[in-house]
């Protein structure tokens, strides 16, 4: 029979996926509640660098824990350290590197700052226990096409999502103010490329991992992020007159 915990990581990998269908049609009617939109929603405000680290250290903090757990026994295959390395990587850099890179940046409502902190709290869980406790890979998982294709995809997002934010703090010289439009990088294709990597990041996790509940991450980044990238898409083209018309949403040269 399986572990009482394995059951409920599933039910939490199924209903983060039920979760993230419902943000995708919500989202198709609300403003995002960051950025350039934070201002259509109402409540009190936290600074963009104080927002950023306190709403991602959840995600860093339950791997870490468990790396510091006696009791984490998948934690001596080569497979699930990996795997969890590959998250870790991730929020060691949203947690602690990227908000310190943030030039100004609008205050982030309260509510929305909560709510990515909860989601931290629920996904690091989800994703760090199940890695260190119950998932079973074979020793030569990390040679088989799927892991390595996975992990290629992972490397690929992130370096597009790490060069795409670099690319936006730098639309500005630093007594510039307004918006820009973003050029090079994917951004010559695509509106989202930020987004673009951070889906395909968490893509090639869940090929790599081959788990429901990297799936189930993969597939609520996709819907959350996807509506926003239309979002900003409309945004820019309402806003630019000279916007690229070629320039897809968040798929080169397809949409």
């Amino acid at each position: 029979m399986e572990p009482g915990e394995l059951r409920m990581l599933d039910a939490l990998a199924y209903l983060m996926g039920f979760a993230g269908c419902a943000f995708f049609l919500l989202l198709q009617r609300l403003a995002s509640p960051y950025g350039r939109y934070a201002s259509e929603w109402p409540g009190p405000r936290i600074p963009a660098r104080t927002a950023w680290v306190l709403q991602e250290l959840p995600a860093l903090a339950w791997p870490l824990l468990e790396c510091a757990c006696a009791a984490a026994p998948r934690l001596d295959r080569l497979p699930n350290r990996v795997l969890l390395a590959m998250f870790v990587v991730h929020y060691v850099h949203r947690a602690l590197i990227f908000p310190f890179l943030i030039r100004g940046g609008k205050p982030t409502p309260l509510f929305t700052c909560v709510s990515a902190f909860l989601f931290c709290v629920y996904n690091g869980y989800l994703q760090s226990r199940y890695l260190s406790r119950y998932a079973v890979y074979t020793e030569d998982w990390v040679t088989q096409p799927r892991f390595l294709a996975g992990c290629a995809l992972w490397l690929t997002g992130m370096v597009v999502n790490i060069h795409s934010d670099h690319i936006l703090r730098n639309l500005r010289k630093p007594e510039e103010t307004g918006y820009k439009i973003p050029r090079g990088g994917l951004f010559d294709y695509v509106t989202a490329a930020n987004y673009l990597g951070e889906i395909v990041e968490w893509c090639g996790f869940a090929l790599a991992s081959w788990s429901l509940q990297g799936g189930a991450f993969a597939l609520f980044t996709f819907t959350v992020l996807y509506p926003r990238a239309e979002q900003h898409h409309r945004w820019y083209l309402e806003k630019f007159e000279d916007y690229p018309k070629s320039r897809k949403v968040i798929i080169p040269f397809l949409y």
